[in-house]
């Protein structure tokens, strides 16, 4: 049996003009199906415990935070090893996170991994210093990306390749004044 697993996520479609190739080549989520993103929270539960009320839960975390508009403007790097760019504001991206984390505790963001949480769109994680650098530098060419954000999605998967797939697609609130 494969292991499954879920994810809270932001997809940016208006990022994979300019991501795409590059994260396919250097990006393992891109090759599981994930689409260019910003984790809300990662991992979520197990997709056998997404019942109705995980997914009311969920939509109200979500939907504390009100629709807003980001940019992509600057790439950055984690170390040596991930090249990503960075959204601003990054503010609405932490409140996502924090209202859903308040509402599932035992999931812990990235599994309690990270001390600080850096909301990021992945462009490259792991691979050669090289080839994080071509892509810093063609990506870079092609900022700032302008997105707008209504919706964040739960996702899950089995370990087969590109097999991430929309369970549902969840409202931010009404955008503020």
């Amino acid at each position: 049996m494969s292991q499954q697993e879920s994810a809270v996520i932001v997809a940016v479609p208006e990022a994979e003009d300019a991501v795409a190739a590059w994260r396919a080549r250097l990006d393992p989520a891109a090759e599981r199906g994930v689409p260019a993103h910003i984790t809300v929270l990662y991992p979520f539960l197990p997709p056998d415990q997404l019942d109705a009320e995980a997914v009311q839960l969920l939509a109200e975390g979500i939907g504390e935070v009100p629709a807003f508009d980001c940019a992509l403007p600057r790439v950055r790097w984690f170390g040596s090893k991930v090249v990503w760019l960075d959204p601003d504001p990054a503010a609405p991206f932490r409140q996502l996170t924090a209202g859903v984390w308040r509402r599932f505790p035992q999931c812990n963001p990235y599994g309690g991994a990270h001390t600080e949480l850096v909301p990021h769109l992945t462009i490259g994680d792991n691979a050669s210093p090289s080839e994080l650098a071509d892509a810093e530098r063609s990506v870079q060419a092609l900022l700032p990306i302008h997105a707008r954000v209504t919706h964040a999605r739960l996702i899950s998967r089995s370990t087969e390749l590109g097999s991430w797939r929309t369970v549902h697609e969840l409202p931010l609130g009404p955008p503020g004044d």
